[in-house]
């Protein structure tokens, strides 16, 4: 079986395209959106996806600016600043850069972001509203997985899906927008006693779990389509998936690519998000 290749890099272009036509609007009017980026750790990677960012709201006419707390930042010390920049009439959007530091958690700070500049979607309240169905910005990696399946013409409503990975910013908002495209949708995880006994029924996996090469080829049914979310670094320092890509070439229907699937969207989406931020605002 030939495996399509879910590239990202056509979608992304589409999405960008019109976030910076709207962007462009808004500073006609008198102010570019501007992104606030709160930074709290030196980690390489997440040096990289900074820089990357910074790059691409450059390019979209949206101002961006980086906030960066130090690594010894404390939990008192994020949220303050977060509590200051959601205040700040200045900011339309917020994104808050994992990871933080020893000791502080997601959850420990995320609660200061108003939901209005939460484009990433990481806080309860942004969580609640899209359990509810209600408007509200979904984290954008899950919503790139849904906008990519769709735009490669993955069929969802009716189909089973299992979303290997249950993290508050994959994994559970995942289920809810898989839910509200009429899939029927389980979700794995690392407790999860036997792994390819949930996934292998599936049309379609979902691979959200942190965990180099952790699907193969064994935990997935013929045909099936494999959308890998993971990006984690080999020892040589490259990207790599949660999927063995060699292992499923072959038996999957389709796979998105690491990089240059799901990655390329989830940078798109966050720009639109802070256009659809600062529009709303004005």
């Amino acid at each position: 079986m030939d495996t399509t290749s879910l590239i990202g890099k056509e979608l992304a272009a589409n999405l960008n395209a019109d976030t910076k036509q709207r962007a462009a609007a808004l500073t006609e009017k008198g102010t570019a959106p501007r992104l606030a980026l709160v930074i709290a750790n030196d980690a390489p990677a997440s040096v990289w996806y900074v820089k990357s960012l910074n790059r691409a709201a450059e390019r979209l006419g949206i101002a961006c600016e980086n906030v960066d707390l130090g690594v010894d930042a404390t939990a008192e010390e994020i949220r303050a600043k977060l509590t200051e920049l959601s205040a700040d009439p200045a900011v339309d959007g917020i994104m808050l850069q994992t990871p933080l530091p020893k000791g502080v958690g997601l959850d420990d700070v995320s609660s200061a972001i108003v939901a209005a500049k939460d484009v990433d979607g990481v806080s309860p309240l942004s969580l609640g509203l899209l359990a509810s169905g209600l408007p509200g910005f979904p984290p954008a990696t899950s919503e790139a997985v849904v906008e990519l399946a769709k735009f490669h013409q993955v069929p969802l409503a009716g189909r089973l899906v299992t979303v290997v990975g249950r993290s508050n910013i994959v994994g559970k908002p995942l289920l809810q927008l898989l839910l509200a495209e009429n899939a029927t949708v389980t979700i794995a995880h690392s407790r999860t006693a036997d792994l390819a006994a949930v996934t292998t029924p599936a049309d379609v996996v979902v691979a959200a779990v942190g965990r180099a090469g952790l699907i193969t080829g064994d935990h997935i049914a013929e045909g099936a389509v494999v959308l890998d979310v993971g990006t984690n670094e080999d020892e040589n320092g490259n990207i790599t998936g949660d999927v063995n890509a060699e292992s499923v070439t072959g038996k999957a229907a389709a796979l998105s690519p690491v990089p240059g699937g799901i990655g390329p969207v989830t940078t798109a989406l966050l720009m639109r998000h802070v256009v659809q931020a600062a529009e709303a605002a004005r």
